[in-house]
């Protein structure tokens, strides 16, 4: 059942940890989780070193995977998972090896540790 935005008045923001899945049972990432890590891929793709990224939203988790170059395996998957929510954090970014880079509830804070990739020196 779809409700008309027009007559429904403003939308009520909520807050990342009360998003409830999709109808159809998949986990999906929120616009106000998608801000951050579109902001922070914005200014990834300004320095160069990103080029492409796509979403996908599975039945546990949802998945924000970044590209160097289309054709290639992800170098970073940003990852949510509902279920871990009161366990380690709900959010983590994964290298791509696998390893969890980082791993928490704040998605800002988890987000830090890419943005740390932007600072450079200057020659």
């Amino acid at each position: 059942m779809l409700r008309d935005w027009r007559k429904s008045g403003p939308m009520n923001m909520q807050n990342s940890a009360d998003i409830q899945p999709l109808a159809n049972g998949q986990v999906s990432f929120h616009r106000t989780e998608l801000a951050p890590i579109l902001g922070l891929y914005g200014r990834m793709v300004a320095a160069g070193e990103w080029r492409d990224y796509g979403i996908s939203s599975l039945k546990d988790l949802a998945v924000f995977a970044v590209f160097q170059r289309t054709a290639e395996n992800p170098i970073y998957r940003i990852e949510k998972r509902p279920k871990l929510r009161l366990k380690q954090g709900q959010y983590a970014v994964v290298g791509m090896n696998g390893q969890i880079l980082k791993r928490g509830n704040d998605l800002r804070a988890v987000l830090r540790v890419l943005e740390r990739k932007l600072i450079r020196v200057v020659d």
